[in-house]
């Protein structure tokens, strides 16, 4: 079985299953595992793919992901390709029914078991210690803050707040209407989050102390008390299995205390 990905989030699940060594291509987003930096990239740079090199390729399955655009999954299957969508889940319990489609369709059931088994554990774990506390940090996740004034950060009902709320914190972005929105300063310093968490530290080099410097941001509680960390957004906006990861991270950070 000849495979290729289309986003990483499938591309990760396909390592964590055991199918990682038929990847004969991925798009330019899929850096994880390091293994996975071998295989030939078929574009996704602008969420262009190259249909002519897919083709040359010859798989017998793509795999795409809700971000792929309708139009380019269209033209692999008119060209005859056989294309799956793992759809983005809803919340982390949607996880599991992806890993297991993408196993089902790879022959890899029983790792896929296993690998859920260990997921599920790792979540409830975390939940049996958030379900002591009696206090939730206020939490602003910073997803781009190139107009420092008007960042964007994740709202309601979106994947992160739900995610914040199963760490044990609460979503400063849950006062805005929709899912990804742009929040303005007047809004932070009036909520005065407890916590920060720089979403954008990895891809677009923001460091804490850059953040402490803006205008008007030392009046935060954050800031006054230095709870500004740097966090892997890759952990959170990839739907595989190191979303796990994520909330264990998230859950360390927003309660140290059950996490010694």
């Amino acid at each position: 079985q000849r495979i290729i990905s289309l986003a990483p989030s499938n591309t990760e699940i396909l390592f964590a299953i055991g199918a990682g060594s038929r990847l004969i291509g991925r798009d330019s987003f899929s850096d994880y595992p390091d293994e996975a930096q071998q295989i030939q990239i078929i574009g996704g740079d602008l969420g262009e793919i190259d249909a002519e090199t897919i083709l040359a390729l010859e798989p017998d399955l793509v795999f795409a992901s809700s971000l792929t655009a309708p139009e380019q999954i269209q033209t692999l299957e008119d060209l005859g390709l056989t294309v799956f969508t793992v759809t983005n889940p809803e919340d982390i319990s949607g996880l599991y029914p992806n890993i297991k489609t993408v196993a089902e369709l790879t022959g890899q059931t029983e790792s896929a078991i296993l690998l859920i088994d260990q997921l599920q554990a790792r979540v409830s774990a975390v939940e049996v210690k958030i379900n002591q506390i009696s206090y939730r940090p206020l939490v602003y996740y910073e997803l781009d803050g190139t107009d420092p004034n008007a960042p964007w950060t994740p709202g309601p009902g979106s994947f992160i707040d739900k995610l914040i709320s199963l760490a044990g914190g609460e979503n400063l972005g849950k006062v805005l209407s929709d899912e990804w929105a742009q929040i303005s300063i007047e809004t932070i310093i009036a909520q005065d989050p407890e916590i920060i968490l720089l979403g954008n530290a990895h891809w677009g080099g923001v460091t804490p102390e850059e953040v402490a410097a803006r205008t008007g941001w030392d009046t935060l509680s954050a800031i006054k008390v230095g709870k500004i960390y740097p966090f892997d957004d890759n952990l959170v906006s990839r739907p595989g299995p190191r979303l796990v990861e994520g909330l264990e991270t998230m859950a360390k950070l927003l309660h140290p205390e059950l996490f010694p």
